[in-house]
């Protein structure tokens, strides 16, 4: 048994078709700093900030912080008008799952790269409140994003749980599964519903690589190891 599940919104216990990187790499590109998808993939999981100032340091000059602010504000436009276009959806089995989770007395926070201006909205579409979830956590919030333990140690924080070996981080990308493992959490979870293989996942050392979210239930009661 665990008192706590963290888990990923994009990719991991939301649907979006792989919208978020593709805005990315369209708003970079458009700054002057093209990106192939092998620089993209490094990010995924990333504060969204982080990994734009990184982007745009491919073109060989360490942006500003105004520019960084410029850029993730037009981010955020491009990604609520994909978003508008095309509404994101829970993935399959993800929310009987979350219920389940919940019935069991595990605790739910999400954790996410965004800020609350794509997040906030999200959820609300999709009806994610008090009655479904104990919390969220998003990057800015926090000290450093993924792969810094500080979003999982703040969602310990707003959940009163006290021992990362009641924790089970779960994620779709590499940085979900490396902040795991640097929160001490005694569960790492990656999951194969995201933009990345489960060659890329498997080698950061998770505990489980799963399907997805909706197999999390079948963990408790188990030894909680593979």
């Amino acid at each position: 048994m665990f008192e706590l599940a963290a888990l990923d919104i994009a990719g991991t216990t939301v649907e979006e078709g792989g919208a978020v990187y593709r805005v990315l790499a369209d708003v970079v590109r458009d700054h002057g700093a093209p990106a192939a998808d092998a620089d993209v993939r490094v990010w995924m999981g990333a504060d969204k900030r982080e990994a734009i100032t990184a982007l745009l340091a491919l073109s060989g000059t360490t942006p500003g912080r105004d520019t960084v602010e410029a850029v993730h504000t037009e981010f955020v436009r491009r990604l609520t008008a994909a978003y508008a276009a095309t509404p994101p959806t829970p993935l399959p089995g993800v929310p009987e799952a979350l219920a389940a989770l919940r019935a069991s007395g595990v605790k739910i926070v999400l954790t996410t790269g965004f800020d609350r201006q794509i997040t906030d909205p999200l959820l609300a579409a999709l009806g994610w409140d008090s009655r479904v979830l104990d919390g969220t956590v998003c990057a800015p919030e926090v000290a450093a994003g993924r792969p810094a333990p500080f979003m999982i140690q703040r969602a310990m924080e707003l959940t009163g749980v006290t021992d990362p070996a009641q924790v089970l981080v779960a994620g779709d990308t590499v940085l979900d599964v490396r902040a795991g493992h640097a929160a001490h959490a005694d569960v790492v979870v990656g999951v194969l519903t995201g933009g990345q293989t489960e060659a890329e996942l498997a080698a950061e050392h998770p505990t489980h690589v799963l399907a997805g979210v909706h197999l999390l239930p079948a963990l408790l009661g188990s030894s909680l190891r593979v």
